[in-house]
């Protein structure tokens, strides 16, 4: 007998009445759907009597690529009515495309999200003739409020047209030539008996002409089924049924696939068009309501002779979804809107959307959550996430207090950032370590009740096993997607020693590396080296002293800010406190880690010499570069440097370069005080307040005890007893001080110039 093919829209209610209709008709020996074919071994367990929607969720992970995907089904699927209206009449049941983890599959994160760009001329043209806004309306126009009769001519020509002559991608013709695989076989072992196809209408005209042959002529007896690919010996993933959500499935929550409003296509297919309206306008009045906006019986009589109106017009034999829509707006939003109504297009809503209307698409999209049947399978994440949270009491709600220094504590506080990392809900940190150099050593968090903890702990069982593995794997990811962001880069690397995962893959560390090598500013390498430093050399509270990782990234750090720097020119730029701060990393780190890493001081010292000496370098770098030399100890003359780096408009930077990096040395060494406060009292007016922010600056590098020694170095030079704690106290903030110096120079100046000094 054949194959028949029907192609639907998917997650559409009319084209399930059509697939159900057929199957009941027909009684055929196998009902074959476009779905993952590793699920086929698992059909029973996808037909337990779960509460709907539910999806197959598909992980995949290699050394090169990362991937997840969902296949929903909600009530009114197509592909679902198929597997149970199959069901019931006795048929085999077989899923036919290439599982989800396929390259054919690698840009799409929705199986059933065919891609409507294909063939966006021909939408845009059956739009214009039917003058509907878009596919959307225009689907519901055709197919979902017209009569039943005649409908599966009508989708059959509907989906040619939309096929018609357009290019098909690689990936796209792969999956069909493997899905007419399965016709084939199918029809050849059914031998009198139909099958019945049901796949998304895109394929369905590709899919009648590879499999003609075999429509046409007798099948050879027994033709052997495809085979299911497995995955490859190098990469881990797997399938597993996820709870979804209405929310999920909405278009305008960004679905790519399927129809928006997904409660009304509920109401739709459980009570027919004309109830299904009538429960769309008591769902937006009620949730208006709660929401404290009024909405009079007036309003709701006006809506509603809007609504018949636009149906007559339009042509609908009962109200449609945007009919009842275009209605509401007209009768309860009176002001002008800045934006398109949301089903005017596609897509996620606007900024700047109407609250009206964004409550009208909440109440269209519906709360219903989905729920999976007790003895369903489940990932080892979810079985190793729950026994971990109940063998630390964190599985009940409530407030947590951390104190990191306790053992117990520390391996809580490491689970709950597991599930932080893994995008976990229920589980949020309120305060706590931000850096690995914060001496904060406690914790809060809360922990709460949340419907989606389930769905993301399966989803997240496509990262691995344990809690410990899947938030490894994340951080792995977020390390090789951050690339040349110094920043992402660090906070990864310090989450991982939060979620107590100091040793990761060499993939992971050749990428952290190498995106430190490649980096092409100073300071952001700085600011991950100083971080990651202070990681390796003393964080015992987070296990990640001297780790072979962390050693690794403070190498790379070292040698890319030497680099880096010996390549900055410019002459007198402004002081950059970033790229100092970074040779001040490099130098902690050859004072801390040069023996066990195997830093070269000599190099460095070379290239800090080089940099100090170069006239076109910047002040505050060249400064750096001889404090840089100076703090590790070599033979410098900072007297005749401190001399001959004097001068008005860049002396303030490089003395902060140079305090930034030698400030001890600067407070023990004979004469430097001394030539400083001789030369600085020898400036001008004029002078000393165009070096006075870059000297606030240099100076603002010592804490306030040294900043009272110097003081009262300045005191004794002058004679005068007293604690220097008497000039570091002014009335007035510093900035004021000196702008009103400034203005008492400027009206000195023009008292001068007009010949009133004095008078």
């Amino acid at each position: 007998m054949g194959a028949t093919f029907i192609g639907v829209r998917h997650h559409s209610p009319a084209c399930a009445r059509l697939v159900a209709e057929t199957i009941s008709e027909l009684r055929p020996a196998y009902v074959l759907v476009e779905g993952p074919v590793d699920m086929n071994g698992r059909l029973d367990e996808l037909l337990l009597d779960h509460e709907l929607p539910v999806a197959v969720f598909t992980s995949y992970r290699d050394s090169e690529r990362q991937h997840a995907s969902w296949a929903p089904f909600c009530a009114y699927s197509p592909e679902w009515i198929a597997l149970t209206t199959g069901r019931e009449v006795g048929a085999q049941l077989r899923f036919i495309d290439l599982p989800a983890w396929h390259p054919a599959f690698a840009r799409r994160r929705n199986r059933y999200a065919d891609a409507e760009q294909r063939y966006v001329d021909v939408m845009e043209s059956l739009c214009r003739t039917f003058a509907a806004d878009n596919v959307d309306t225009l689907w519901d126009h055709l197919f979902e409020v017209p009569p039943a009769d005649g409908l599966a001519e009508r989708l059959a020509v509907y989906f040619d047209l939309v096929r018609g002559e357009s290019t098909v991608g690689p990936e796209d013709t792969e999956r069909e030539a493997y899905m007419a695989q399965w016709v084939r076989a199918a029809v050849a072992d059914a031998g009198d008996r139909p099958v019945v196809v049901v796949t998304g209408g895109f394929h369905r005209p590709a899919l009648i002409q590879l499999s003609a042959t075999t429509n046409s002529a007798p099948s050879p007896v027994g033709l052997a089924w495809p085979q299911t690919p497995g995955l490859p010996a190098t990469a881990a993933g797997g399938s597993y049924l996820v709870p979804y959500s209405f929310r999920r499935l909405d278009a305008f929550d960004g679905y790519q696939s399927g129809m928006p409003s997904p409660d009304y296509y509920q109401r739709l297919w459980d009570t027919g068009p004309e109830s299904a309206a009538d429960q769309l306008v008591a769902a937006v009045v009620g949730r208006l309501r709660e929401r404290r906006q009024a909405v009079s019986t007036a309003d709701l009589i006006a809506a509603r002779v809007s609504a018949e109106g636009l149906a007559r017009v339009r042509g609908h034999r009962y109200l449609a979804r945007v009919d009842v829509l275009d209605g509401l707006a007209a009768a309860l939003v009176n002001e002008a809107l800045d934006v398109p109504l949301p089903w005017s297009t596609r897509g996620t809503l606007r900024t700047g959307t109407h609250p009206a209307i964004v409550e009208m698409v909440a109440a269209l999209s519906g709360d219903r959550v989905g729920r999976l049947h007790p003895s369903t399978p489940l990932p080892p994440l979810v079985h190793n996430a729950e026994a971990d949270l109940e063998g630390h009491g964190l599985d009940r709600p409530g407030d947590v207090r951390l104190t990191l220094t306790d053992p117990t504590d520390l391996d809580r506080s490491r689970i709950l950032h597991r599930l932080r990392i893994l995008r976990i809900p229920g589980f949020t940190r309120h305060t706590g370590p931000t850096t690995g150099i914060d001496p904060i050593l406690d914790e809060e968090w809360s922990v709460r009740a949340d419907d989606n903890r389930l769905p993301a702990l399966i989803e997240g069982g496509g990262y691995g096993r344990t809690l410990d593995e899947a938030a490894a794997a994340v951080l792995a990811d977020r390390i090789a997607a951050a690339r040349g962001d110094m920043d992402q880069l660090a906070a990864a690397l310090f989450d991982a020693a939060l979620c107590g995962s100091g040793q990761v893959s060499d993939r992971v560390l050749h990428d952290v590396t190498g995106a430190v090598a490649a980096a092409p500013e100073m300071g952001p390498v700085g600011r991950v080296l100083a971080v990651v430093l202070a990681l390796w050399r003393h964080d015992h509270l987070l296990g990640t002293v001297r780790t072979g990782t962390l050693g690794a990234v403070v190498k790379a750090g070292v040698e890319r800010v030497l680099w880096l720097a010996e390549g900055v020119y410019g002459g007198a730029a402004p002081a950059e406190p970033a790229r100092i701060d970074a040779l001040a990393a490099v130098r902690d780190a050859l004072v801390h880690a040069r023996s066990a890493l195997g830093l070269d001081r000599e190099a460095a010292l070379a290239v800090a010499a080089r940099i100090a000496s170069n006239a076109d370098v910047p002040p505050d770098l060249r400064g750096a570069a001889f404090g840089f030399a100076w703090s590790l100890g070599a033979q410098v003359e900072p007297v005749r440097a401190v001399r001959g780096a004097f001068a008005p408009a860049s002396v303030g930077d490089w003395l902060a370069g140079m305090c930034a990096l030698a400030r001890e040395e600067v407070l023990a060494a004979d004469g430097v005080l001394d030539l400083l406060d001789e030369l600085l009292s020898g400036m001008g007016e004029q002078e000393f307040l165009i070096a006075l922010p870059a000297l606030r600056q240099a100076f603002a590098y010592f804490p306030p005890r040294e900043r009272e020694t110097i003081a009262r170095h300045v005191l004794a030079r002058r004679g005068v007893a007293g604690s220097g704690r008497t000039l570091l106290r002014l009335p007035v903030a510093p900035d004021v001080v000196a702008a009103g110096r400034d203005l008492d120079e400027r009206v000195n100046a023009l008292l001068t110039r007009e010949g009133l000094m004095g008078t």
